[in-house]
């Protein structure tokens, strides 16, 4: 075999590697509309749990297009524009659906809580700004997918995930900085174990339905751990935030 035959042979490799991640971030579009059907058929875990997927494919499919370089193998499809349409569905579309399906507003406050969702996260992902070069997000970055997490996990009240909402959908024009728990640099060694210990609790507490027990009644051991975790980013993004501003 010639050189240019190794080299097509390497070529070729490269390019299916690198379709492949861009196939693995297209299955997160798949997952969310599996989500937004158990949504619509009123089924919570299920949808919980396809949206949990979902995240876990966008967690990860940004460190697999780096590995393989997919940009510069296929510099004519934009993996930045398909992740984000991907995001903007999973993280803002599926999630405005459950609030208004689910019904996790005080009545008569549905549609309006799901369009603004729906409006102020444009802002989000049409902000060049919203990364910072230290790996943080600045504005409330459209975590749609988590807040409803929560709202399940804690079975809040109406008036509260409505309290919530609107205070997130504020923070979303604040330049208050949040973490991203796989890519930031500073404390990366501590943080990413806490994501998973947290993405592992989540899988857990996620599986109680709140119309049968509550969660810090069902696994009170997890749950507080999970609650730890989550106490650990939102003091990591104050202190980010309060100690550096740029």
């Amino acid at each position: 075999m010639n050189d240019d035959q190794i080299s097509t042979d390497t070529s070729s490799k490269q390019k299916t590697a690198a379709w492949a991640v861009h196939a693995f971030t297209t299955s997160g579009a798949i997952l969310g509309f599996l989500a937004l059907i158990a949504t619509l058929n009123d089924d919570r875990i299920a949808a919980f749990m396809w949206l949990g997927l979902a995240l876990f494919v966008d967690g990860i499919d940004g460190t697999l297009a780096r590995k393989v370089n997919v940009r510069e193998v296929i510099p004519s499809f934009d993996g930045a524009t398909l992740d984000n349409i991907i995001d903007y569905f999973t993280y803002v579309v599926v999630p405005a659906m459950m609030i208004y399906a689910f019904g996790m507003v005080p009545p008569g406050f549905e549609t309006v809580t799901a369009a603004g969702i729906l409006a102020v996260s444009c802002y989000t992902f049409a902000n060049v700004g919203v990364k910072t070069t230290d790996y943080y997000f600045s504005g409330f970055p459209a975590l749609w997918n988590l807040i409803v997490l929560y709202f399940h996990v804690l079975q809040s009240s109406q008036w509260v995930n409505l309290a919530v909402i609107i205070v997130c959908a504020g923070l979303t024009f604040v330049p208050w900085k949040y973490v991203h728990p796989l890519r930031v640099k500073a404390w990366r060694n501590f943080t990413v174990p806490i994501t998973l210990i947290w993405g592992a609790t989540s899988l857990r507490l996620v599986l109680i339905h709140p119309s049968i027990e509550k969660a810090q009644e069902a696994s009170p051991v997890i749950f507080w751990i999970w609650i730890a975790c989550s106490f650990y980013f939102v003091v990591i993004s104050a202190v980010r935030s309060i100690g550096n501003k740029d």
